[in-house]
C-alpha cells in the first residue's frame, strides 16, 4: 500500500505551525516533537480517522527504512560537528568502553529479555537485542541540546551521550549481522568479512569525503562563499552525500557520515559549528516529523494485540533493563557520578536507529512478525517515556546537584 504523500506534507505543516508557536516553551514540556508526530500519525493513521493509509511495519516498509537512513545521517553529522574535536578526544577511553562493552551487553540483555518474556526463538530474540540496542541520537539530541540542558546537565555528561549516540548507530550492525548467522542467513565467515567490509570501508569513505569537505569548504571561506546558509546547507549536502557513497560501495553509511563529520570538524575553518547548531534545531524540531508520522500510522496494533500482557512486560523491562543498570555499574570505569551514571542510563533511547535496523532485517531476511511486533513497542514506548520524562529527569537531575 502506497503512502499519501499530500497528506503527510500537511499533517507535517500543521505540526510543524503547533511547533513554531510553543518554541522554547516545548523545553519546559513534557512533551517532544518526536512524539508529537507519532500521535499525530496514529490519529490520520487507519485505526483512528482513516485518512492517512499505509501497511503496517511488520509488512515491511522501504519507506520508513529510507526515511530513517536519511534522518539518521544528518543527526549523526549535526553529533560529530556537535563539540570541537579537542573536546570529542577527551572522551575516547569513555566511548570505547560504550562501544565494546556497554552497546554489546544491551544487545544481548534487550534480546534474553525477548527470549524470557515474548518466548522469542534464539535467532529472533538475537535480531530483536541487536536492532534495539543502539542509542538513538535524534532522540537523545532533545534531552542533551538547548539552553536548558546547558543549564542543568554538565558538559561531559552531554558530551558523552551525544557521542555515544552517534557513534554507535553504525557500530551497532556487526551485532546485526551477528544475529543473523544466528537466524542462519549468512555463515560466520560472510558475517565477519561483511563486518569488515562495512565498518573498514565506512571509516576509509569517512576519510576522505570529510577531509575533501573540509578542504571545500576552507577554499570557499577565503571567497566569502560558504558564510551563513551555505555553510549550514553544504554540512546537510556533505552528509547525504556520504551516506550516498556508502550506499553505492555497500558500505556502513550512518558509520561512514559519522566518521566524515568527526574529519570535517578538524579540518573545517570551525564557522560550520556554529551553523550546526540550527541543524540540531531543524532536525529535532522538524525534520523528524515526517519520520514519525509515518511511523505512527504504520503501527501494527493487531500484531502488538497478538503479545498481550507479554508485551506490556517487555516494554517495562526493556526501558528498566535495557541500559540503565549496565551504566550504573560501569560507573566507575566512565568515571561518572551516580546522579550522572543514572541519567545517562535512563536518557539512552531507542528510537530511529532501532527503526533503521528492524527495517534492514526485514529487508535482509523478511518480514519477522514478532520481531518487528515487540521492535515497534519498544520504539513507540520509549518515545512516549522519554518525550515524557525529559523535561522531569533534567529537574531531578538539577535538584540531586543542589543538594550535594
Amino acid at each position: 500500500m502506497g503512502v499519501d504523500v499530500e497528506v503527510v506534507l500537511v499533517v507535517v505543516g500543521a505540526l510543524g505551525c503547533v511547533v513554531a508557536v510553543l518554541s522554547d516553551k516545548m523545553r519546559s514540556l513534557p512533551i517532544s516533537e518526536p512524539l508529537l508526530g507519532l500521535v499525530a500519525g496514529i490519529v490520520v493513521g487507519p485505526h483512528v480517522l482513516g485518512v492517512l493509509s499505509m501497511s503496517t511495519i511488520v509488512d515491511g516498509q522501504p519507506t520508513l527504512h529510507e526515511a530513517s537512513r536519511i534522518l539518521l545521517a544528518i543527526s549523526v553529522m549535526a553529533v560529530a560537528l556537535r563539540y570541537p574535536f579537542d573536546q570529542v578526544r577527551r572522551h575516547g577511553r569513555a566511548l570505547l568502553i560504550l562501544l565494546g562493552g556497554v552497546l554489546p551487553l544491551m544487545a544481548l540483555v534487550s534480546g534474553g529479555l525477548g527470549w524470557a518474556v515474548v518466548g522469542m526463538p534464539l535467532a529472533a530474540a538475537a535480531l530483536f537485542g541487536a536492532a534495539i540496542s543502539p542509542t538513538d541520537p535524534v532522540l537523545a539530541s532533545s534531552v542533551v541540546t538547548g539552553k536548558a540542558a546547558e543549564r542543568d546537565l554538565p558538559a561531559r555528561s552531554r558530551q558523552l551521550l551525544s557521542l555515544e549516540s552517534g557513534s554507535n548507530d553504525g557500530l551497532a550492525l556487526p551485532l546485526v549481522l551477528l544475529a543473523m548467522v544466528l537466524a542462519g542467513s549468512l555463515g560466520v565467515g560472510e558475517a565477519l568479512l561483511e563486518s569488515a567490509w562495512q565498518v573498514g570501508g565506512a571509516i576509509t569513505v569517512g576519510i576522505v569525503a570529510g577531509y575533501l569537505g573540509g578542504r571545500a569548504l576552507r577554499l570557499g571561506a577565503r571567497h566569502g562563499s560558504t558564510s551563513g546558509a551555505p555553510a549550514l546547507f553544504f554540512t546537510v549536502v556533505l552528509a547525504l552525500g556520504i551516506l550516498g557513497a556508502g550506499g553505492l560501495l555497500d558500505v556502513d553509511g550512518i558509520l561512514a557520515v559519522f566518521v566524515g563529520g568527526l574529519v570535517f570538524n578538524i579540518v573545517g575553518t570551525g564557522r560550520e559549528r556554529t551553523s550546526e547548531l540550527s541543524i540540531d534545531e531543524a532536525v529535532n524540531r522538524f525534520a523528524v516529523l515526517p519520520l514519525f508520522v509515518l511511523l505512527g500510522a504504520a503501527l501494527p496494533w493487531e500484531q502488538w494485540a497478538e503479545l498481550g500482557w507479554r508485551g506490556a512486560v517487555l516494554l517495562v523491562a526493556v526501558l528498566l533493563l535495557r541500559r540503565l543498570p549496565i551504566v550504573v555499574a560501569a560507573k566507575g570505569l566512565l568515571q561518572l557520578r551516580t546522579r550522572d551514571a543514572m541519567y545517562l542510563g535512563w536518557f539512552g533511547p531507542v528510537g530511529v536507529s532501532a527503526l533503521f535496523y528492524l527495517t534492514l532485517e526485514a529487508q535482509r531476511l523478511g518480514a519477522d512478525a514478532q520481531v518487528l511486533a515487540a521492535g515497534s513497542l519498544v520504539l513507540a514506548g520509549s518515545t512516549v517515556a522519554f518525550g515524557i520524562t525529559g523535561v522531569y529527569g533534567r529537574a531531578l537531575y538539577r535538584r540531586a546537584a543542589e543538594a550535594q
